[in-house]
C-alpha cells in the first residue's frame, strides 16, 4: 500500500509549493476538470493555496477546463456543468483570476455523427476513434489557442502515480530534471503539473472531506456519488495512453470499449431505474461487435468504396478455430460455419436508420422517467449533420432522418436550407427507376448530381474532377461473390509471384 503523501509533508508545504510555481513565471494555468474526485482536489488545492497571496500578486489567469463528449453518463454530465457555474460564480467573489470552460467536439465530430452519420462501427481496443473526437481534440485546441495567445502555458492535471504502474511510468517519461514541471506529451510550447502525484486515493478523500468546499458544494455529496456507481472518475484525456473510461470509471454511457459498464449498473441498484434504457440501448452497440452480426449491420465495402480481403485468420465465431484468410467456411470438422474473410466496413443504412429511432424513442422514454424532462440523447444539431450526410453519401433525398424524427416526436424538424436542386422522395423514386432501367447504381448518379451541386458557383470548376474520379474508381457492383473471386485470385497471382522471385533469389 503507498504511503500517504501527509506521512511526508505538511499541507501548509503542498500549498506552498502551488504558489512557489504560480509565482515563477506569467505563463497561463489550464486545469483538466472531469467532475470526480482527483480533479475536485486538484482545483480545491490550487484555490486555498493561492487564496492566501495578496490581490496584487493574482495576476496569471487560471483556466479550468472541461470536456462534455454530449454521451456522458446524464447525472455526471449535469453534476459537471452545475460545478463550473459554482467555481465560475464563487471565483467573482474573490481576486482568483479563474474562469471555466465547457469544451464540446465540433458537430461534424460528435458521436452519433460519426456512428449514424459515417457509420463507423462501435468503438474497440483496437478501434478507439471516439477518444480523439470527443476528449483529446476539444483540450488540443484550447491548449493552442492559449499557446498562440500566451507564447506557452502550463496545463495542470489532477493525476497520481499511485493509480498504476502504466500511469507512474508515463508520468516519470515526461518529468524534467530539477523541476516541478514535465513535458507536454504533443507540444512544446506547454508543460504539465501534477500537484496530487504523491496523493494516494485515500489522501484525496481525507483532504476533500476534511476542508471546507470554497465554491459552497458539499464534496461528501460527491462522496455520496461514488458510492452509487462503485465507480472511480474519468479523467480529462490529453493522450492515447489514458485507458478506456468504461467499466468501473464515470465516463461516457455509450462505450463499448469494456464488457459492462459497470457504474450504469450501480446507479439502477441505487434507484436510478430510468438509467435502464441507456444500458440497452449500449447493448445493442455492443452486440454489433460480434462477428456473426457483420453480415446483418455492417456493408461489405469499406468508406473508401472498395472490398478487402482480411490478411488475417478469420476466426469461426462459433468453435472460434483459426482459419487461413481465403476460408469460406470453418475447416474445423463438424463445424462448418461460414466465415467473413473481409473486412467489414461502415454500419448498414438500415442499422443507421434503426438506430435513430431507437435512440429517439430511448430519449422520450427518458424524458418521461428521468428527472430532466428536457434530456437529450442526442442533439437536434447533430441530427441535422447526420441528414445532410445521408443525402450526400447516400443519395437519401427523402430526408430520411427527419422523417424518423417526426414518426417518433410527432415534432417536424426544420430541415437546414441547402442548395440541393429541391430534390425529395419524388426525384428520388424517379431515379432509382431510370438507373434501374440502365443498369447504373442509383446511389452513384446521386453522389455525381450532390457534386454537381456542391461545387456550382466555384472559382475552379475543375476542382470537382479529382472527387468525380475517386467516385468512380469505388466498387459498385454488388455481386459479392464476384468480387471476392476476383480479390482471392488477384492475391493468389501475387502471392506466387513474390513465392517464384523469392526461390529465384535462393538459387542462383
Amino acid at each position: 500500500m503507498s504511503e500517504s503523501i501527509f506521512d511526508k509533508r505538511s499541507l501548509a508545504n503542498i500549498y506552498e509549493e502551488i504558489r512557489k510555481v504560480y509565482l515563477s513565471d506569467n505563463r497561463p494555468w489550464i486545469i483538466g476538470f472531469s467532475g470526480g474526485k482527483d480533479s475536485t482536489c486538484l482545483i480545491q488545492l490550487v484555490w486555498n493555496a493561492l487564496s492566501e497571496l495578496p490581490k496584487e500578486k493574482l495576476q496569471k489567469k487560471i483556466y479550468v477546463i472541461s470536456s462534455d463528449t454530449l454521451v456522458e453518463t446524464p447525472k455526471i454530465a449535469e453534476r459537471i456543468t452545475t460545478t463550473l457555474d459554482n467555481i465560475e460564480q464563487a471565483a467573482k467573489n474573490t481576486n482568483l483570476l479563474i474562469s471555466t470552460n465547457l469544451l464540446r467536439p465540433k458537430i461534424t465530430d460528435t458521436f452519433w455523427v460519426r456512428m449514424l452519420g459515417l457509420g463507423y462501427p462501435a468503438p474497440t481496443t483496437m478501434f478507439r476513434w471516439c477518444t480523439d473526437m470527443l476528449k483529446i481534440n476539444n483540450a488540443d485546441r484550447f491548449i493552442q489557442e492559449k499557446v498562440s495567445e500566451y507564447g506557452e502555458a502550463i496545463v495542470l492535471l489532477g493525476m497520481r502515480k499511485s493509480e498504476s504502474s502504466t500511469r507512474q511510468q508515463s508520468m516519470n517519461l515526461y518529468k524534467i530534471d530539477n523541476s516541478l514541471l514535465s513535458r507536454h506529451s504533443k507540444y512544446a510550447q506547454t508543460y504539465v503539473y501534477t500537484p496530487l502525484e504523491d496523493f494516494t486515493a485515500e489522501d484525496v478523500w481525507n483532504y476533500l472531506l476534511q476542508n471546507k468546499n470554497p465554491w459552497g458544494e458539499q464534496n461528501r455529496d460527491l462522496l455520496a456519488l461514488y458510492q452509487d456507481a462503485n465507480a472511480s472518475e474519468c479523467p480529462l484525456v490529453v493522450d492515447t495512453s489514458t485507458p478506456s473510461c468504461g467499466g468501473g470509471r464515470f465516463g461516457c454511457w455509450t462505450c463499448t470499449v469494456v464488457d459492462k459498464q459497470k457504474h450504469l449498473g450501480n446507479f439502477i441498484e441505487h434507484g436510478e431505474e430510468w438509467m435502464e434504457t441507456l444500458v440497452e440501448l449500449r447493448q445493442i452497440l455492443k452486440d454489433t461487435q460480434e462477428q456473426s452480426e457483420w453480415a446483418k449491420v455492417r456493408e461489405k465495402k469499406r468508406r473508401h468504396g472498395r472490398v478487402e480481403l482480411k490478411t488475417y485468420g478469420s476466426k469461426c465465431p462459433k468453435c472460434e478455430t483459426l482459419n487461413e484468410p481465403s476460408a469460406e467456411y470453418c475447416k474445423n470438422s463438424g463445424c462448418g460455419e461460414p466465415l467473413i474473410n473481409y473486412t467489414p466496413g461502415p454500419y448498414t443504412m438500415e442499422f443507421r436508420k434503426q438506430y435513430l429511432e431507437k435512440l429517439l424513442l430511448g430519449q422520450l422514454k427518458i424524458q418521461k422517467e428521468g428527472p430532466n424532462p428536457n434530456q437529450k440523447l442526442i442533439l437536434d444539431e447533430e441530427i441535422h449533420e447526420i441528414q445532410r450526410i445521408w443525402r450526400m453519401e447516400q443519395g437519401d433525398w427523402q430526408n430520411s432522418a427527419y422523417q424518423i424524427y417526426k414518426k417518433v416526436t410527432g415534432k417536424t424538424l426544420e430541415s437546414v436550407k441547402e442548395d440541393m436542386g429541391g430534390f425529395n422522395k419524388m426525384e428520388e423514386e424517379l431515379l432509382q427507376q431510370v438507373c434501374t432501367k440502365h443498369n447504373v447504381p442509383a446511389k452513384l448518379v446521386s453522389i455525381l448530381l450532390n457534386l454537381e451541386f456542391e461545387h456550382q458557383g466555384a472559382t475552379r470548376h475543375s476542382k470537382i474532377y479529382g472527387k468525380i474520379k475517386s467516385e468512380l474508381t469505388k466498387e459498385w457492383r454488388d455481386d459479392m461473390t464476384e468480387i471476392m473471386k476476383e480479390l482471392t485470385d488477384d492475391r493468389d497471382k501475387r502471392n506466387t509471384v513474390k513465392s517464384n522471385a523469392f526461390d529465384k533469389s535462393h538459387t542462383e
